[in-house]
């Protein structure tokens, strides 16, 4: 491990040497590449100095001990070198973690795709709810929402509903969201006060650049409409409205949000280019099946990740079994903490299979 600190120190100083040059700035494309692994690498040298500094402190208390025979000092400096060794530990454990291999996914923006599962118009309902956490936790963060998608009923609900959310990191944290939701509570149409039980199915891809996925123009047809549904007066009355076929895969995708049929276009491609991707990258972990359960499924109860039980206030993920007993702000978007403890599970089961 420390072999490849030092490496990695060396890497660190070179960058910072090269980003010193006169006119570095010209050529974008390096300076941009070099910023970014400067950026990636900063926490993982600021961590290693502190820590070859503690290990010097521990070498020092360890020598003056030594030469110490005043009791008081000694106290002073046992209590110093155990204080170094305690962080020494952390910095240790902080360094492991760092060295992670890192998806090379992590920084990109992400495609949500909220589809209502069992339960009819309730997880419709519960679908649109959970559409609102999301953006509402993306816009905390300081993260743009666009909606690509949507497929809405008249109460409120939505049957599934497909947006991107732009933002630095935005799938590193956003990635732990796929899978089934379940709610757990009364619904609003139900007068006998019986609690049901309905389910979402979330899907998270990152959104895929025209160089991580090649589209050919002979794959596809392009059918374009006017917009149907709730768009004003001027939605209805212009061909705005466009729906892709991808022939090898049979995805169809229809985008209407936008009033201009360009735009429309444009986000029917980046949402295609982002399944296609997935895809992809399904085929390429299917090898390594526990990395990557299936994301979206059937919305079938026996595949959940959460419950969100509303009688009760309790939210629970069943991965990590963290409980939490403050439904109403999760579902305002404060899901940080679940994240977080998702993010902890998952660099702790690397570690265990790392030093394995």
């Amino acid at each position: 491990m420390f072999d490849k600190l030092e490496d990695l120190l060396i890497r660190y100083e070179e960058i910072m040497s090269e980003l010193g040059e006169p006119g570095v700035s010209d050529d974008q494309d390096r300076f941009r590449r070099l910023m970014k692994e400067q950026s990636d690498l900063s926490p993982l040298v600021e961590a290693y100095s502190e820590y070859k500094k503690c290990r010097k402190d521990i070498d020092d208390s360890l020598e003056m001990l030594d030469a110490e025979s005043d009791d008081e000092m000694r106290e002073m400096l046992k209590e110093e070198l155990a204080e170094s060794r305690r962080r020494v530990g952390e910095l240790e454990e902080k360094l492991k973690i760092l060295l992670l291999p890192k998806d090379p996914n992590d920084d990109k923006n992400v495609i949500v795709e909220i589809r209502a599962g069992a339960g009819g118009d309730e997880a419709a309902l519960f679908a649109a709810e959970i559409y609102r956490m999301y953006v509402h936790y993306a816009e905390g963060r300081g993260w743009k929402v666009e909606t690509l998608e949507t497929d809405e009923i008249g109460i409120g609900g939505m049957k599934s509903v497909t947006f991107m959310i732009k933002g630095q990191g935005a799938y590193s944290v956003m990635k732990y969201e796929s899978g089934v939701h379940r709610v757990q509570r009364v619904p609003e149409t139900e007068s006998g006060g019986r609690i049901h039980t309905s389910t979402i199915s979330v899907a998270v891809m990152p959104e895929a650049e025209e160089v991580d996925v090649v589209i050919d123009e002979k794959d596809i047809r392009i059918d374009v409409m006017r917009a149907s549904g709730n768009g004003g007066q001027c939605v209805n009355t212009t061909d705005s409205a466009v729906r892709l076929t991808h022939y090898p895969t049979g995805i169809v995708i229809y985008s209407q949000t936008e009033k201009s049929q360009l735009q429309n276009k444009a986000k029917a491609f980046a949402l295609l280019r982002a399944k296609l991707y997935d895809i992809e990258q399904q085929k390429a972990h299917d090898a390594e099946a526990e990395m990557r359960k299936s994301q979206i499924g059937t919305g079938d109860r026996s595949e959940k990740i959460r419950t969100y039980n509303f009688p009760q206030g309790r939210v629970t993920d069943h991965r990590i079994g963290l409980t939490l007993y403050k439904l109403d702000k999760v579902m305002n978007g404060d899901i940080q903490e679940i994240i977080d403890a998702c993010i902890a599970a998952d660099q702790a089961a690397k570690l265990v299979k790392m030093d394995g």
